[in-house]
């Protein structure tokens, strides 16, 4: 008999808390006093399995959501990882797939094991006294980087005639080698991360998130608590003093992408400061994508290439120039970026909401148009090679992030958008000296981050049309 969404996910609860509960007991008893499991304890060490059938003799209704949804007939499957922590998406998928087409589903224990450092909180459990890694893996799940990839995402899976066909774009093992990534990574919990993400080039932005979020929890406005990198909490209980304090002694400077969340029950914002160029933000929002979060958005600086640019002027990217080369084989250049129409909408209505300008007011300040991502710092030094493209592509702004993040959000199928506040003028003479930037960075950092988290309080109200189908291939997995 086929289980209810909600029997399906209390299963994979239970199972997956059994196998990795079964893990930790024999590994801690293995540091302990190298007692080795038996081959019935090992094979519990299992994810669970998702299993969804639907019959139908004719073709699928036609739905407008761009997910949950069947490509055709047939058996779909996954392995499950942190189903406690994923319970409202794997409810929300299943709850529309057995409601539009009558999907049987079945829980089960898969072939999939859950490698060891999996199931412990950090990595210093595994110091016991001259036990090395290669001894536990003998007898423990190792994680094995051949079991790890991303093929079912980049259309590069194999349907064997026969098999089952996958239910969502990643599986457990993947899930948990990102989740684990996320920690090291940004210095906090992965089950911190929120929904809503921005993604940031500069740390300048991180002091008035902070401030701005703790305002949020003084206002008593539905936030329950910050997150700090390092493990710090604030809450509305702390004083004044206590909050100084825990911001102090922050440890951010230990991450290389340290981030901030600022939790909601319905779903908060998290801040990620990606630092510079094209390999954070692929490194980053690889592992970001297994939380399969509703946005990301680049607010960011870039280098403005048109004269009648100012300093502080905003760019909202239609269109990318990827010269960014980090996943040029993944999706080649020519392959384009769309803007999306829903969030391209809520930051130009965010920008005059928050400057207060409309019509040709705000239209002298925003500019939108082609955003060129490169991997050199230094591509002023290349300007005679450089201008042709940049002629040709009409680019209105230069940066090292934001068409990777665009391209990434497309290949991972995360909604996505930039909005770029221009810090330097490098074609016409106006280029980032110590005194005028830290200027423009008293004066412009604020309004810019206002901007972004205004754009993420309009694309709630409709996430149906923000998952847009310009995501999703034709032979896409049923799962968002």
């Amino acid at each position: 008999m086929s289980a209810t969404p909600e029997r399906a996910v209390e299963a994979l609860i239970a199972l997956h808390e059994n196998a990795t509960g079964a893990l930790r007991s024999s590994l801690e008893r293995f540091l302990r006093d190298r007692t080795v499991p038996s081959t019935e304890e090992r094979s519990r060490f299992r994810y669970p399995q998702l299993t969804l059938t639907y019959d139908a003799a004719g073709p699928p209704p036609v739905l407008s959501r761009a997910y949950a949804k069947f490509q055709g007939a047939g058996v779909y499957e996954t392995t499950i990882a942190q189903p406690r922590a994923f319970r409202t998406y794997l409810l929300d998928q299943l709850t529309h797939l057995v409601r539009d087409y009558g999907a049987e589903i079945e829980v089960s224990v898969s072939p999939q094991e859950i490698p060891y450092p999996y199931v412990m909180e950090s990595g210093d459990e595994f110091g016991g006294e001259g036990i090395t890694a290669a001894e536990i893996a003998r007898y423990f799940p190792p994680p094995l980087l051949t079991s790890v990839g991303d093929e079912i995402a980049d259309g590069l899976w194999d349907q064997k005639p026969g098999e089952p066909m996958p239910l969502a774009l990643f599986d457990a093992i993947r899930t948990d080698y990102s989740l684990r990534r996320l920690v090291h990574y940004t210095g906090t919990d992965w089950r911190c991360v929120q929904p809503w993400i921005l993604l940031t080039n500069y740390h300048r932005y991180v002091d008035q998130f902070v401030a701005w979020g703790i305002g949020r929890l003084r206002e008593n406005a539905g936030f329950t608590a910050l997150h700090l990198p390092g493990g710090g909490t604030i809450t509305a209980a702390e004083t004044d003093a206590e909050v100084t304090a825990i911001v102090a002694r922050t440890a951010w400077h230990r991450y290389q992408m340290p981030a901030y969340h600022l939790a909601k029950p319905d779903g908060g914002i998290s801040l990620v400061n990606i630092g510079v160029g094209p390999s954070n933000a692929k490194t980053i929002t690889d592992h970001l994508a297994v939380l399969r979060p509703h946005c990301w958005l680049m607010i960011g600086h870039c280098g403005g290439l048109r004269q009648t640019q100012r300093i502080g002027d905003y760019v909202l990217a239609h269109g990318y120039l990827r010269q960014d080369r980090i996943l040029d084989e993944l999706i080649p250049p020519d392959i384009p970026i769309p803007a999306l129409a829903e969030v391209q909408v809520a930051l130009q209505e965010a920008a005059a909401a928050i400057t207060g300008e409309r019509g040709e007011a705000l239209k002298s300040r925003l500019r939108t148009g082609t955003v060129m991502t490169n991997d050199d710092r230094n591509w002023e030094l290349r300007w005679s090679q450089e201008r042709r493209r940049i002629n040709l592509s009409r680019a209105i702004a230069v940066d090292m992030e934001s068409g990777t993040v665009a391209a990434q959000g497309y290949r991972l199928r995360v909604p996505y958008g930039t909005l770029l506040c221009v810090s330097d003028k490098p074609l016409h003479g106006e280029i980032k000296l110590p005194g005028a930037a830290n200027a423009f960075y008293d004066r412009a950092v604020g309004e810019h981050l206002m901007i972004g988290l205004a754009a993420i309080e309009r694309l709630r109200s409709d996430l149906t049309q923000l998952h847009s189908r310009k995501l999703r291939s034709f032979d896409e997995p049923p799962f968002r």
